[in-house]
């Protein structure tokens, strides 16, 4: 669609990390637009992005080895790797821009440096991470990595990890010294804090959009409730955008476009070791990961984590998966029962019967008990002590399920964005890394929904405002790349 802001109205639903960076790009591109985000709960970032609800880790591809799978020639295929870690500096310099404006105060308080660190043991497995160090710092964006296989070494990174292991069995490590911790929901209630001020720009809380109807004229009727006065109304919308975490599903289903047929979802939980030790909490430093275990989805990837929520220092180990039938924390039991229709019935059934691992290993995550819990735990902190950790509830996350070229139901671990043909619609679909990459994301909806617009000179000019690198590769420009991660690292603090 072509966007003119004297009458355009958008609705944003779902008040998390995605609205919030959609929304100021549009009202930075377009000052005149209208802006409504509505959210169902009491607060904003109060579910998907909330800082105990998210991973935080700001996903950089530093220390996911998820994201750098090897091959059958033996080789490390790091495409994925390298799109994240350049996402994830154009979200920095995004955030920069906006602390460099002043529409965003004390970055302390929503972002910090923790390094990222990838440990293994084993032979194969310490194979596998020297072939990963080595092809991964051929490039700017993981230059500054470093690996070693010594334990003494190894004990001053991370000393819980090393005290009580095995001296005479093969261990290595990279490590990454300008990783971070970011608390999404501090930088959501802080984005949005900002948008509450302008001109154009509401803020709904305790307000479910209920149903989408797409008029002849092209516009969207949208029925919103309101809890608080116990009233249903209607509105209309020029364009929409779903960012409603395990919610989007539904409602894209009700909205009825094509694109959107055969999408299902499958609900995954997630739990937390949470450290109850202080004396413990000060020995770590660091966001230790593993390697997953067969059959587990990208999010349940082992990490001993240092957190910073709400200006305290935490550590927590997991994540341990579960399932639920609830697309949100705060969900209900019947959104899996309801989210199936008869063009996604066969996509699911098919895609259930090709993870059969996945589905083991969420039988035997779901059965655990908390001895099993703690013996997880110390496969990466030896000398833990149940009594110093509780249990604690993650978010709720909804894997992608969707038609392959055969009509087969295949599962997408990551996001996944839909739009509609003639883009008055997107939505975003799936999970991790969702929150790390959100600017880019967005990007992406404005091209795919606003691709005339984003022509203009006009566009052009306040992205580049907002993005300095925008329109050039930060994986091939290693100037680039390096000018800008300076400049992120003074703007943001780091």
């Amino acid at each position: 669609m072509n966007l003119q802001n004297e009458t355009q109205h958008a609705v944003l639903i779902g008040a998390g990390i995605m609205s919030a960076t959609l929304a100021i790009f549009l009202k930075e591109l377009e000052p005149g637009i209208t802006i409504d985000i509505y959210e169902r709960l009491p607060a904003v970032a109060a579910e998907s992005s909330d800082g105990w609800n998210n991973a935080g880790t700001g996903h950089s591809a530093f220390c996911e080895l998820n994201y750098t799978p090897e091959k059958e020639d033996g080789s490390i295929d790091i495409s994925k790797a390298l799109k994240i870690a350049s996402s994830f500096e154009v979200s920095k310099q995004f955030w920069s821009s906006l602390v460099e404006q002043q529409k965003l105060s004390s970055p302390a308080s929503f972002i910090h440096t923790v390094p990222h660190m990838s440990f293994v043991w084993g032979k194969e497995n310490t194979e596998y991470l020297k072939k990963r160090y080595e092809t991964l710092t051929k490039y700017t964006l993981f230059r500054e990595m470093r690996y070693s296989e010594d334990n003494n070494l190894l004990a001053q990174w991370m000393p819980l990890v090393m005290q009580g292991r095995n001296a005479t069995e093969q261990h290595a490590a990279t490590r990454m010294e300008i990783g971070t911790d970011i608390n999404f929901g501090a930088l959501t209630e802080a984005m949005l804090k900002y948008l509450d001020r302008q001109e154009g720009v509401n803020i709904y809380t305790r307000h479910e959009v209920k149903d989408l109807e797409k008029q002849k004229d092209g516009k969207w009727k949208v029925t919103v409730e309101d809890f608080l006065m116990e009233e249903k109304r209607k509105l209309m919308a020029d364009f929409i955008f779903i960012g409603a975490g395990g919610g989007t599903l539904p409602l894209l289903e009700k909205s009825d476009i094509e694109e959107a047929r055969g999408y299902g979802g499958f609900p995954i939980s997630g739990q937390w070791l949470r450290c109850t030790n202080e004396a413990v909490i000060a020995q770590h430093e660091a966001k230790v990961y593993g390697k997953a275990s067969v059959g587990a989805p990208p999010m349940s990837v082992p990490h001993l984590d240092t957190r910073v929520i709400d200006g305290k220092k935490e550590l927590l180990f997991g994540p341990y998966a579960g399932f639920s039938t609830k697309f949100l924390k705060n969900g209900s039991y019947f959104d899996l029962p309801l989210s199936i229709e008869m063009d996604n019935i066969f996509p699911m059934l098919s895609a259930g019967w090709h993870n059969l691992p996945l589905t083991k290993y969420l039988v035997q995550q779901v059965t655990q008990s908390d001895k099993d819990r703690l013996e997880a735990l110390q496969e990466y902190y030896p000398e833990a002590d149940g009594k110093d950790w509780e249990l604690a509830i993650a978010g709720q996350r909804v894997q992608v399920i969707k038609k392959d070229k055969d009509g087969k139901g295949i599962l997408e671990f990551g996001t996944e964005l839909v739009n509609a043909g003639d883009g008055t619609l997107a939505a975003l679909l799936g999970a991790s890394p969702g929150a790390s990459t959100a600017v880019s994301i967005m990007l992406d909806v404005l091209k795919n929904c606003f691709a005339e617009n984003m022509q203009s000179e006009k566009w052009q000019s306040a992205l580049k405002n907002l993005i300095p690198s925008y329109g050039q590769s930060l994986i091939e420009n290693d100037a680039l790349a390096m000018l800008q991660r300076q400049r992120s690292k003074e703007l943001l603090g780091l």
